[in-house]
Order: C-alpha cells, then sequence, then structure tokens
C-alpha cells in the first residue's frame, strides 16, 4: 500500500503545480510552487528564495516613488503654470484628476493583464508609459503645448493603474510567508512618501 500512497500524494502535488507533472521534487526547497497538496495541509512546499528579492522590491518602490511624483507636480505650483500655459485653474487641477479619473475604466483590464501575463510584462508596462509620461511632459514645456503636457500626464495616470496593483503579487511570488507583510509595505512605501512630501511642499 505504501507505494500506491506515494503515487497518490505526487499526484496531489502535479494537480496544485502542473510544472511538476511528472517529476517527483528531491525535496521542498527545490521547487517554486507553495501549494499545499490535496488532504495533506502539513506538506506544503516552500518557495525558492532568492536573494535578489530585496532589490527587486527596492526596484518597484523607486519607480513608485517617481510616478507618485507626477501626480500633483503641477497643482502644487498652480499659480505658476497657469501663467505660463495661459489656462485656468481648473485646467491645472485636471493634470492631477485625470491620475483617478484614468484608475476608474482601465483597472479591470489592468488586473487581467496582470493575472495573464504575469508580473514581468506589467512591470515592463508600467516603467515603459512612466518613461513615456515623462519625456512627453519635458517636451512640452512650451506655454502653446498644454494638450500636449495634458497627454504626457494622461501616460503617467497609465502607469500609476499598472502600479498600484503590483505591491502584493511582488510580495506574495518573490518572497516567503513571514516576509510577504513586509516586501508589500516596502512596495508601497516609495508612493507614499512620495505623495507626502508633494503635500508639505
Amino acid at each position: 500500500m505504501k507505494p500506491d500512497t506515494e503515487e497518490s500524494d505526487a499526484q496531489g502535488v502535479n494537480m496544485n503545480c502542473p510544472d511538476l507533472e511528472g517529476k517527483r521534487p528531491e525535496s521542498t526547497e527545490e521547487t517554486e510552487c507553495s501549494s499545499i497538496p490535496n488532504g495533506d495541509s502539513s506538506a506544503a512546499l516552500s518557495p525558492r528564495l532568492y536573494k535578489r528579492r530585496w532589490l527587486m522590491v527596492f526596484l518597484f518602490s523607486s519607480y513608485s516613488l517617481s510616478n507618485a511624483y507626477q501626480w500633483i507636480q503641477y497643482g502644487i505650483i498652480s499659480n505658476i503654470f497657469t501663467k505660463f500655459y495661459g489656462v485656468d485653474y481648473f485646467a491645472i487641477d485636471w493634470l492631477s484628476m485625470i491620475y483617478m479619473l484614468a484608475y476608474i475604466p482601465f483597472i479591470l483590464p489592468v488586473t487581467w493583464l496582470l493575472d495573464k501575463k504575469g508580473l514581468w510584462i506589467t512591470a515592463l508596462m508600467a516603467n515603459a508609459l512612466n518613461c513615456a509620461g515623462t519625456w512627453v511632459k519635458v517636451a512640452s514645456v512650451t506655454p502653446r503645448l498644454f494638450g500636449v503636457t495634458f497627454f504626457g500626464q494622461f501616460l503617467s495616470a497609465m502607469s500609476q493603474v499598472f502600479i498600484l496593483g503590483m505591491p502584493s503579487p511582488l510580495a506574495s511570488v518573490w518572497f516567503g510567508t513571514d516576509e510577504v507583510s513586509t516586501a508589500c509595505s516596502i512596495g508601497v512605501f516609495g508612493n507614499q512618501v512620495r505623495l507626502r512630501k508633494n503635500q508639505l511642499s
């Protein structure tokens, strides 16, 4: 009966970890699947932890910080930009409100993309949009190009939709169960630090 038990255990592991189908892991440290085999909650497989996981979370925190900085960068000195672009205060306010408005229609598609394509594609798209939005705004520093500035801000707002959904998946994929809360808080930390600094400016 013992071989049958081992075979059923292997099938339970394979059902939770499709990548291990046809294989028997030699130890729990050699698999990246953290699912619990069916019917045995004491045999949870531990994820493989890499030292570079802390670099990953700090990199994420840094570009989250750079994106949050752009949210109200115009609003904190709106009196200057109204004169520079020749627009009213309401138009300048829209440069910050577009961040919140873009979140409403795009959060569901972005969440679907994160689930289907994973962190790598989502992070690349977030950084690409953030970088593109920043350079578009740099190129629009001309009084007649307020529309271009608004477009650049929209690209940065789209990047924020990707960024806000990433801390939890990033922490759960790269970190162990006793590090998830710390990693998630570090991921959110950059965004919050930049917002507090903007508000104090």
